[in-house]
């Protein structure tokens, strides 16, 4: 009886842990895109239209600046992954409307990729404007991207005395 619990123990931990391994790291990064995807969504559409055109300081982007950047960057990496390099020309727009409307555009595409993310394809090499890469590491590098671009908007929601998305709440 002990040797029979014993084996099974050991298949079940066995089972758990192959379990748990799959896809983890395609998985992982799903997640962290899902997470910045959704604030930067959140936050495109909670600062209010007349801010849009609201700069930090003289010398840098305007909020709206920052979404389209954002579009703009995410349509071009994502629609490399998935084999067909797209622009979006979300920068030469200034309302609110449209540049939510880039911003939802360019998050499908960035979908598209992710859901096709796995651990197994993680390793293949994408043509992007920067070069090869892996698709995981360009993957990757759009949540970095993300949420790089959302601490910046993060500091001029803060100035209009709005709470950016991921500090909603808490």
């Amino acid at each position: 009886m002990n040797r029979y619990s014993t084996t099974m123990f050991a298949a079940a931990l066995a089972v758990s842990c192959g379990l748990q391994a799959a896809d983890t790291l395609s998985t992982e990064a799903k997640q962290g895109y899902n997470q910045i995807k959704g604030n930067i969504l959140k936050m495109a559409e909670g600062m209010p239209e007349e801010h849009y055109a609201f700069k930090a300081t003289p010398e840098i982007r305007t909020f709206g600046q920052l979404i389209a950047h954002i579009a703009d960057a995410q349509m071009g990496t994502c629609s490399a992954v998935n084999g067909a390099m797209k622009q979006l020309g979300a920068a030469s727009k200034t309302s609110k409307a449209d540049l939510v409307a880039a911003l939802t555009e360019s998050n499908a595409e960035c979908d598209k990729a992710f859901a096709a993310l796995t651990d197994a394809n993680a390793g293949e090499m994408v043509k992007t404007r920067r070069g090869e890469r892996s698709r995981l590491g360009t993957l990757v590098g759009v949540t970095i991207h993300g949420n790089e671009e959302y601490g910046y908007t993060a500091v001029y929601m803060r100035l209009k005395g709005l709470v950016p998305p991921s500090s909603a709440g808490k």
